[in-house]
């Protein structure tokens, strides 16, 4: 089973959560009083360098009948795509940059070059997913409705096709997320009414259209006999976009230790709290400047999910200051190469395809699923974490978890 007592598992006394949260308040405090003019400059050079790549795409594909033509505007206008939806499209949405009140850069007015009406993913991804991160049955972006990604969603016979649905979600990403709001779920259980599903899927059908007039009509038509040409670079370009979208979400929430939690957990859960499953539930990866700029700062996932309205450029400047929150606390803080973290994804997508019967490890001590019971193998561990009385140093969660691996290697 996920996480039910989120303080037993991080190894944290009452008084340690309590603390943390404030230390977490401070960061969110000191950011926003030093947001200013330099915060600004970013976010509009991004939109500057966006539309360049995108209008410098569309120029090129001109030519599109010239191969270098093609693949030059096809990689500009996929930079483009990925720009726009990562950087720009899915922060500004966030409101992280309300604060200039710039009616051009508001969360209030933006819609993004996508499928996903922008009314409808403000509201399945920034109420839904942020407010119930990873908690099994109250988050849709738990598996997205057709993946099994933890032991606590029940092995059906249609999960044998995991792989094969991973490979589809990635490659037709844009379309996934615009149906996300549609909660499959809830019409499965009869949550949701045919009547609802209709109007979700009317709104969801117009930008649809209007995305494919833009990509798929109008633009090849402007190429004239090059048509053909451009109308192929437009497909590749979208791909492009929908496989880096997919694999720097996917690396945020599913690789070994992105925790789950059970409602049991968010019933009793204030700010601290919060911010602690935020913390818990989520995995970044390493990249330098280029690759943050072109995962919209998301291989950040740990600090979006703490700070999903602070402006996306503070994320590294956020990430040391709750990497020594993590060294102050004891706590892991989940990070590995894009390449790491999208394999052991993967991993967890490929073995969950199997019922629970054939897979080695508890459920809740494997990899993809983890709760406080994982501890229960060895004697007093319960009791003796927190801050020692004479040394002060704390024995939180990630010694626990280096015990506790050291345990099973002795054990082997």
């Amino acid at each position: 089973m996920a996480i039910t007592d989120i303080d037993l598992y991080a190894h944290l006394t009452e008084a340690d959560v309590e603390a943390l949260g404030k230390e977490f308040d401070a960061i969110r405090r000191d950011i926003e009083e030093s947001r200013g003019e330099e915060d600004a400059r970013y976010i509009r050079r991004a939109i500057t360098i966006q539309r360049s790549l995108a209008a410098g795409g569309r120029a090129v594909l001109f030519a599109s009948h010239k191969k270098p033509a093609w693949v030059a505007g096809t990689v500009m206008l996929g930079l483009a795509k990925i720009i726009e939806n990562m950087e720009l499209g899915h922060n500004v949405m966030h409101g992280q940059w309300d604060w200039m009140n710039d009616p051009e850069i508001h969360s209030s007015s933006w819609e993004w070059d996508t499928t996903c009406p922008s009314s409808q993913w403000k509201h399945s991804h920034n109420f839904i997913h942020h407010k119930y991160t990873n908690i099994v049955g109250m988050d849709d972006d738990v598996g997205y409705g057709i993946l099994r990604v933890t032991r606590d969603q029940p092995w059906e016979w249609w999960n044998l096709g995991n792989p094969i649905f991973n490979l589809t979600l990635g490659t037709f990403f844009e379309y996934g997320v615009a149906l996300h709001h549609v909660e499959t779920e809830k019409v499965r259980k009869g949550e949701k009414s045919l009547g609802e599903v209709a109007k979700d899927l009317r709104i969801i059908g117009r930008k649809v259209g209007k995305q494919a007039a833009k990509d798929y009509l109008i633009f090849p038509a402007l190429s004239g006999p090059n048509w053909k040409h451009t109308l192929t670079a437009n497909v590749t370009a979208n791909f492009i976009r929908n496989y880096w979208t997919y694999a720097v979400i996917f690396c945020g929430h599913f690789p070994d230790g992105a925790e789950k939690f059970t409602k049991e957990e968010y019933e009793t859960e204030d700010q601290a709290r919060w911010y602690l499953r935020q913390m818990l539930g989520s995995a970044n990866f390493r990249a330098g400047r280029l690759m943050r700029f072109m995962s919209g700062n998301l291989s950040h996932q740990i600090e979006h999910h703490l700070f999903p309205d602070l402006p996306s450029n503070r994320y590294e400047e956020i990430g040391v200051r709750v990497r020594e929150l993590c060294e102050k606390y004891d706590l892991p803080y989940t990070t590995g190469t894009i390449w790491h973290q999208y394999m052991l994804t993967f991993r967890t997508i490929a073995k969950l395809a199997l019922p629970n019967a054939l897979l080695s490890a508890s459920s809740d001590d494997a990899p993809e699923t983890a709760s406080e019971l994982r501890f229960n193998i060895r004697d007093g561990v319960q009791s003796s974490f927190g801050a020692d009385p004479e040394s002060g140093k704390r024995r939180g969660l990630r010694t626990a978890l280096k015990e506790l691996r050291d345990s099973k290697v002795k054990a082997a």
